[in-house]
């Protein structure tokens, strides 16, 4: 079912929202959009996700659920243009999804936004998926059976990419748009929020946020779900849940590519540093990533080279893909910030690649 909601605030606090009921019939889901400015793509995902809401889930590891339990699937749009967009809005809305408005900067503001709304009404899973992204015909009710069977606090999907043009033979040898693949079940920790689904018991006990200082940057995702790792929440792989992202011109260039890779460099640096605690492990972790970039520098350097002098693609982009990440882990660990996703504004769109 998809439900409309007014762009208003729950009053109650979503620290102290009671957890699922034992033995509830319905699994109430929500699966949260975060957009900005893509009226267009949202056209396109809608439709597809209301296709998606009939699943009946199977019991959920701990008890919590009943077996053959009915999932509840609410679609929410978070928009996070500084000023709403009606047009989004009444788009949203004729395809029956709720429809929220978060004026704040930043993709952790967003985020944050959709984890209070699913909060605030009683949800008991949130999915995350990105607005420029096609889920598979079956993809939300893998994710729902992996989290049955396992019990896992969250869920992990694959992204498979198409380009909306040919990429050249540099890019393609680079295979810069291949991501992980791994057998479902497949413990990991540390994740994007692009496939993602968070049980929300375990949100409201460990009381993780996403970090709004990343909102500019990237890597908020990645900072979360390593937090989540930390405090103990268990994150499981399901291959059979893919989605598909749609990459636009604007990305299928060298330079967009080795700017990802220096920026998730840099990411891993700086949430490495955020999650040491004391001055001298904070030292010893800055020295220590100091010399992975370092390592990084001069192997993406004879990678690079070696490519040239025997012509070889592949290794002259990957070569230059290992630099770039060399420079991004050696510059944040010492300070430097990489800011990818800048608006017009100066606010961000969105982090999307853990580092």
């Amino acid at each position: 079912m998809l439900s409309v909601s007014d762009d208003t605030r729950n009053s109650e606090d979503p620290a102290v929202a009671p957890p699922p009921t034992p033995g509830r019939e319905e699994l109430h889901v929500i699966v949260a959009v975060l957009t900005y400015r893509r009226p267009d793509d949202l056209a396109a995902l809608l439709p597809e996700l209301g296709r998606q809401s009939g699943h009946r889930a199977l019991a959920v590891g701990d008890g919590r659920v009943h077996p053959a339990t009915r999932a509840e699937v609410e679609v929410l749009i978070v928009d996070n243009d500084p000023v709403a967009q009606p047009s989004v809005r009444r788009l949203v809305e004729a395809a029956g999804a709720a429809y929220v408005h978060e004026p704040n900067p930043g993709i952790a503001a967003g985020r944050n936004r959709a984890l209070d709304e699913a909060l605030a009404r009683g949800a008991d899973v949130l999915v995350f998926l990105d607005d420029d992204e096609r889920p598979g015909p079956d993809w939300l009710a893998h994710l729902l059976d992996t989290y049955a069977r396992t019990g896992a606090g969250a869920v992990v999907g694959p992204v498979v990419s198409e380009f909306a043009v040919d990429l050249d033979p540099w890019m393609r040898a680079g295979r810069f748009f291949d991501r992980r693949r791994l057998p479902t079940g497949t413990p990991v920790t540390v994740a994007a929020t692009n496939n993602l689904l968070l049980d929300l018991f375990m949100l409201r006990r460990t009381a993780i946020r996403f970090d709004e200082r990343y909102g500019l940057t990237g890597g908020s995702d990645t900072l979360f779900t390593r937090r989540l790792a930390m405090a103990g929440v268990e994150m499981v792989w399901c291959d059979e849940a893919v989605v598909v992202d749609v990459v636009p011109p604007e990305r299928c260039r060298p330079e967009w590519v080795l700017r990802r890779a220096r920026r998730s460099g840099n990411g891993w640096s700086r949430t490495t540093l955020t999650l040491t605690q004391g001055s001298l492990p904070r030292v010893l972790a800055r020295v220590r990533l100091s010399a992975q970039g370092a390592v990084r520098l001069g192997g993406g350097a004879l990678r690079l080279g070696a490519g040239r002098v025997t012509q070889r693609l592949d290794w002259q982009a990957r070569g230059a893909r290992t630099l770039e990440r060399g420079r991004g882990l050696l510059g944040g660990a010492w300070g430097r910030v990489e800011t990818e996703y800048a608006r017009p504004t100066g606010t961000a769109t969105g982090d999307r690649t853990p580092g």
